[in-house]
């Protein structure tokens, strides 16, 4: 059994997450447990209350309750044969800590988050959710951007710089994520031209390759002095259908998600990201 998390906010682009995820996981045996944060205050206060400089929803309980159920009565309208059982979470503070409570509390395997985009990815900085979620949550992220139209995941690329080891548990996670869709992976190098790869690096794709024996999979090497237009054409030449990416590699991290060019960037409205964390 997979427990997979769903924070929602009630909009549309949580909603398109939970669809994608429905979808990504038909044939498993998944409890798909729809969280919803909120802060409460006193009775009389206002709708909108702020911490930390982010402003929270305050919501009644029974509304709350009542907004998760109609979700889940939505779910099963539209999906009426799955494997999967839905259970309303709802928890009173802050945005994170709820998150990281109810990963521990249900023994959460994956967390599926939708967003805006390249918008939605912003630096955590000015208060994104998502990205929130993604760097301080120990747990693999399944992100699905506004735009992301489940089709079944066929090619995942992993951009690596091979410079450091990966540890077993992201490894394995990779792997499950390949079994579930049958999936290629693809490892992407980006390098300026002439560059060769250092002992350490050679190590690294070697490991890689070792694990990797027994599944289908692929090593690409392109020079380019740009890592985001390079992954752009990337993905646009092999049809990728999703970008996977471990979240410890921060600044290789952030090029990718958080300073696209929205005018030159493209995939952020429309490919999935998996996170991983170790």
């Amino acid at each position: 059994m997979i427990n997979v998390l769903v924070p929602t906010d009630f909009s549309e682009n949580s909603w398109n997450a939970i669809k994608y995820g429905v979808q990504f996981f038909q044939k498993e045996l998944v409890t798909f447990y729809l969280l919803h944060v909120s802060f409460f205050d006193s009775p009389d206060s206002s709708k909108d209350a702020v911490a930390n400089g982010i402003v929270l929803d305050v919501y009644n309980g029974t509304e709350v309750g009542d907004q998760l159920q109609q979700i889940i009565d939505r779910i099963e309208a539209l999906f009426f044969r799955t494997n999967h059982k839905f259970y309303a979470v709802h928890e009173q503070s802050l945005f994170i800590d709820g998150i990281k409570h109810t990963v521990d509390k249900k023994k959460i395997d994956f967390i599926l988050m939708g967003t805006k985009g390249a918008s939605g990815l912003k630096e955590v900085a000015i208060g994104s959710r998502t990205g929130e979620v993604i760097t301080r949550v120990k747990c693999p992220t399944l992100v699905i951007p506004e735009h992301a139209v489940y089709t079944k995941p066929k090619r995942i690329v992993f951009p690596t710089d091979f410079n450091s080891y990966y540890k077993n548990k992201v490894l394995l996670t990779l792997a499950e994520i390949m079994s579930i869709n049958d999936a290629w992976i693809h490892i992407l190098h980006v390098t300026k031209k002439n560059h060769k790869l250092s002992p350490l690096q050679v190590e690294t794709k070697e490991f890689l390759d070792d694990f990797l024996i027994d599944k289908p999979h692929q090593f690409h090497f392109q020079n380019s002095d740009d890592l985001q237009n390079a992954l752009s054409t990337f993905i646009q030449d092999e049809q990728i259908d999703m970008i996977a990416m471990v979240a410890k590699n921060i600044n290789f991290f952030q090029r990718l998600l958080f300073k696209p060019s929205v005018a030159t960037i493209s995939y952020h409205t429309r490919i999935p990201f998996l996170v991983l964390h170790e």
